[in-house]
């Protein structure tokens, strides 16, 4: 069983109207869509926007469907210059920037309990997520993603992100799933395709090429399906 978690409608309708032998069912407001996706038995289901309804989703997708894996899909901000609209990252570890219980003596970003700033993915996977992108023409990079519950619109806030974490995209959901993930000992992956800048002028870019960042990602992971 692989787990597909999306933020927002617009990231993971695709995958479920590409779904046979559907099935749904609603858990703590949440809708889980379980079927067949390319042949492999897949649950999807749309968080909700934030680390919170993201934690709730992944918790409880982990509980009732045991995933062997999870794939986070979206849309994220971009932070590595070379990063150009509906190009992607697939993260190498996440992070949460808004963590901050640096007064106590911790590193920015440090969550109590694992005690780690950087929650890593699973390698084997990510790799072969970055292979499907980059088979598909599109420029691809692995890094660093950093969550928070933040939209970032300022090029001030960009450079805190990438000088603090060395971060090379933002958004809000992925080190949530991740942490949820890390602690339920299940693999997970992230993969955000770039919808916008993270600067000054990102929602207006954000609102214009959202769409086209996250069909860019179905072929991804459809070429990814077929490679397992």
């Amino acid at each position: 069983m692989i787990g597909i978690i999306g933020a927002m409608d617009i990231e993971v309708n695709s995958f479920k109207e590409l779904m046979t032998d559907k099935k749904a069912e609603t858990i703590s407001g949440t809708e889980f869509v379980c079927g067949k996706l390319w042949g492999k038995s897949t649950v999807v289901a749309v968080s909700g926007v934030g680390k919170v309804n993201a934690a709730i989703c992944t918790q409880t997708m982990c509980l009732q469907y045991n995933p062997d894996f999870v794939i986070n899909s979206g849309v994220a901000g971009g932070l590595e210059k070379t990063l150009n609209i509906c190009d992607v990252v697939v993260a190498d570890a996440v992070i949460q920037h808004d963590m901050d219980t640096s007064p106590l003596g911790d590193p920015v970003g440090f969550i109590s309990g694992i005690d780690i700033v950087e929650i890593p993915t699973d390698k084997n996977i990510s790799e072969k997520l970055f292979d499907a992108s980059s088979e598909n023409g599109i420029h691809t990079l692995t890094g660093k993603i950093v969550s928070g519950d933040q939209f970032i619109n300022s090029a001030e806030k960009k450079k805190y992100l990438v000088d603090t974490f060395g971060a090379f995209a933002c958004e809000m959901e992925a080190a949530a799933i991740g942490h949820v993930a890390y602690k339920n000992n299940i693999p997970f992956c992230i993969l955000r395709s770039i919808s916008d800048n993270a600067d000054g002028s990102s929602h207006i870019s954000y609102n214009e090429f959202v769409d086209a960042a996250a069909k860019n990602l179905v072929k991804v992971v459809k070429t990814f399906f077929e490679k397992i």
